[in-house]
């Protein structure tokens, strides 16, 4: 992942972003193409970080795996029906929520397996291959035993406020009152340093979309 995180990186940037699906929103009956039609310019994902919400699609680069779709028979008017693949589908999906970035994305009809010890923490609204259905189940002891899943790491915007709200949040800290942290070799000018170069790599990912912070960046350390 380090790696991967590395390829979707430039001008400056260092981290990528994690967002998943769990499981992935699709109507038992439906193919992919009938879900992100509908899904418009809704994200079909969640970021995973506990910092932040990501409130627009945009994303300077993506690599996207979806796994357990299979291509339906149902179609539904939309550009998308000009692709004649899963994978097609779904590139051309990643393209119009990010136009200009740079996206790849793999599809493994293979779902993710949610046998026992898996906890069943699924709403009755899901089958055993976990698609969603229009009613709950009338019975509840039948256990998924499968989902469809996507997964997404991104060099994004949204980046910039979950930096940034770390940086804030380490700024914060009373270094006077931790000194077995300084114990290791650790300097009070290289924790400074480090915060520096976190503010300065918050900055490398934000954008117009990204709200400022009423500007507080400016602040001294």
């Amino acid at each position: 992942m380090m790696h991967l995180a590395e390829t979707l990186n430039f001008s400056g940037r260092k981290v990528a972003a994690a967002l998943a699906a769990v499981p992935f929103p699709i109507i038992h009956g439906h193919s992919l193409l009938d879900t992100l039609c509908t899904q418009q310019q809704d994200m079909p994902w969640k970021l995973l970080s506990s910092f932040g919400e990501q409130k627009v699609s945009c994303c300077f680069a993506q690599s996207v795996v979806l796994r357990g779709i299979c291509k339906g028979r149902k179609q539904l008017a939309s550009a998308l029906c000009a692709c004649e693949t899963v994978e097609q589908i779904l590139q051309h999906y990643l393209h119009s929520l990010s136009p200009g970035a740079f996206s790849t994305s793999h599809v493994l009809e293979q779902p993710c397996h949610t046998l026992p010890p898996y906890p069943q923490f699924f709403s009755s609204l899901l089958t055993r291959q976990g698609f969603l259905l229009d009613r709950p189940l009338s019975y509840s002891s039948t256990a998924v035993e499968s989902i469809p899943v996507v997964t997404a790491l991104q060099s994004s915007p949204v980046l910039h406020t979950v930096l940034y709200s770390l940086y804030k949040d380490l700024q914060k800290v009373d270094t006077r009152r931790w000194a077995s942290f300084f114990s290791t070799g650790v300097e009070q000018d290289d924790f400074q340093e480090a915060l520096h170069e976190l503010r300065t790599l918050a900055q490398c990912y934000k954008t117009d979309f990204e709200a400022d912070e009423s500007e507080d960046e400016t602040d001294s350390d």
